[in-house]
């Protein structure tokens, strides 16, 4: 049982990042070496605030529903530098009802690569406008490309005992580009059980017999997720 848990814990962390597929990732070329790249972590969490003082300047403060769980930096593909943390609802024996990763990202200075994203939909939160785009995904169980964030996500919560409680969710994706060069970026995802709104994935998919209702579900879903937290400079 407990090595199905954490393959369902998986499939979903893997899910989620298959939901960035409009994010161009940053790509695998020569890694950079130089001693000066550290992985340590940049950003410090005080009780439920997040304190970012760099690409963005910003103060993340979650409710007191969501728990802090930790966090980790590494440097993602041998182009990017990667800081992970997240926030959980769950119930009494652990399992995941709801979920905030935020993610901190840039490119190297050993590149030129910047961020692309295919949505246009624009939700401000505070003084801070996100690219913004939502999913709803049966989960299924596969891997996540070795070394990806997804999976270094996936094996942070493992670690900390945490599994999922429903088999499908609706997702939401938030990506503030900090900059004009666009080689950085503060990506909010806020994932939660799809089993609330009585339906399934398929039937919110473009020829589901609910597809009339997604606007609906997934303004709700905007307005949760930008709920959970607060942003201040």
């Amino acid at each position: 049982m407990k090595k199905l848990t954490l393959i369902i814990l998986g499939a979903w962390i893997s899910m989620i990042m298959l939901v960035m597929t409009a994010k161009q990732p940053a790509c695998a070329c020569q890694p950079d070496t130089r001693p000066e790249v550290s992985q340590e972590s940049l950003r410090t969490v005080k009780g439920q605030v997040l304190i970012s003082k760099e690409l963005p300047d910003v103060r993340l403060t979650f409710d007191n529903e969501f728990k802090y769980v930790g966090g980790q930096s590494f440097i993602l593909y041998d182009v990017a530098r990667a800081e992970q943390h997240f926030f959980v609802d769950v119930d009494k024996d652990r399992r995941i009802k709801r979920l905030y990763w935020i993610q901190f990202e840039g490119y190297l200075p050993s590149n030129n690569h910047t961020y692309k994203y295919e949505s246009k939909s624009v939700a401000k939160i505070g003084p801070i406008d996100f690219i913004a785009d939502a999913f709803a995904r049966k989960i299924i169980a596969i891997e996540g490309r070795p070394g990806s964030d997804g999976s270094r996500a996936q094996s942070f919560l493992e670690s900390k005992g945490y599994k999922l409680e429903g088999s499908e969710v609706i997702v939401q994706r938030l990506v503030h580009l900090t900059d004009e060069s666009k080689r950085n970026e503060l990506m909010i995802i806020y994932a939660e059980d799809l089993r609330g709104t009585g339906l399934t994935a398929a039937d919110l998919a473009p020829n589901g017999q609910a597809v009339a209702r997604w606007n609906e579900i997934r303004k709700g879903l905007l307005e949760r997720a930008t709920k959970g937290f607060k942003i201040s400079q």
